[in-house]
């Protein structure tokens, strides 16, 4: 049997690779602006010998490495986009990019991959093809980098049987890989709610339909969508991010928006009615919900799914030829 590679076959790699993932960390870039971080991977992966593709849905990049007569192909993934927040975690490679931060360990994603393609470069331990799809994106909605991709020709372009990737899980303990039967991390759909009332001076609220008074109790009655109306045994979540109504105290606006994070496993239709002032509701599924196990740890455990979402799960509609 082939002797596997383990975690102490890469401890040379890791001072190298560290310095990569503070170098990604200390300059973020947003969803589609990748361009510095896009250009240092595909210089690294034409170094260590890969066949680059670069500009797929912008600023993505394809590393293709062939070995031996194999026909079977694979793809390893990761995404490559920061986050707009400020960073204020005071270490000595923290972001030089004001409102822009690696908050969600997309640097270390890339990195780890970069890992991966170093050593299969150099081992090329394997019979066929591997194909490396970086991605732009992951946290811009939609069209998410995923979608973007695809809708790109990427499977078409870059085919494989299967495709593997890996999302950090703060918490867990080092050398642990998590993962379950079925989906693993939550679909997420982008939901906004504009509400339309009537403005009015604060003194005369009796002459005005208030919308902020109605959005407070549309937040109220979100809370009871997932206690009321999701089965018990399924997980959801269902969180107001953003609220938005007025600019002084003394005045009662005509609108109010709010924003929302909806999380879920299972698809689903739904159908409400809103009394009194307009209303408008735009829904959007920008993330699939992603079904992926990851194998091949130091030690495993059984983890419970992450109501965490990842576009990713795109993928995974795609080769099961349902919608994306």
């Amino acid at each position: 049997m082939p002797r596997l590679t383990e975690i102490a076959d890469l401890a040379d790699d890791a001072p190298a690779l560290r310095e990569i993932r503070h170098d990604i960390h200390r300059h973020p870039e947003l969803s589609y602006e990748e361009t510095r971080t896009s250009a240092l991977v595909a210089d690294l992966l034409e170094q260590w010998g890969w066949q680059v593709t670069r500009g797929i849905a912008g600023t993505g990049v394809i590393g293709t490495l062939k070995a031996g007569t194999g026909t079977k192909r694979i793809g390893l993934r990761a995404d490559m986009d920061a986050l707009p927040i400020l960073e204020q975690s005071g270490k000595p490679y923290a972001s030089a990019s004001p409102g822009k931060m690696h908050a969600c360990g997309h640097d270390g994603h890339t990195t780890m991959l970069l890992g991966a393609a170093r050593h299969l470069a150099r081992m090329k331990r394997f019979d066929g093809t591997v194909h490396l799809y970086f991605q732009p994106a992951e946290e811009h909605g939609k069209p998410s980098g995923a979608e973007l991709m695809i809708m790109e020709g990427l499977f078409e372009r870059f085919p494989c049987d299967a495709v593997f990737g890996v999302h950090n899980h703060p918490g867990a303990q080092p050398g642990t890989f998590l993962f379950r039967k079925g989906p693993f991390m939550a679909a997420c759909d982008q939901v906004s709610i504009e509400i339309t009332g009537v403005g009015g001076h604060a003194a005369r609220p009796h002459m005005s339909v208030d919308p902020v008074v109605v959005t407070a109790s549309v937040v109220m009655a979100l809370q009871t969508i997932v206690a009321r109306n999701i089965d018990p045994a399924q997980a959801a979540v269902v969180t107001v991010g953003s609220m938005h109504a007025g600019t002084v105290n003394n005045v009662i606006p005509n609108r109010a928006t709010l924003e929302l994070s909806v999380r879920s496993f299972n698809q689903w239709r739904g159908r409400g009615r809103l009394h009194g002032p307009q209303s408008a509701l735009r829904f959007q599924r920008p993330q699939s919900a992603d079904r992926r196990g990851v194998l091949g740890a130091a030690r495993r455990a059984l983890s419970g799914a992450i109501k965490n979402a990842h576009d990713v799960g795109h993928a995974r509609f795609l080769y099961a030829g349902g919608e994306t």
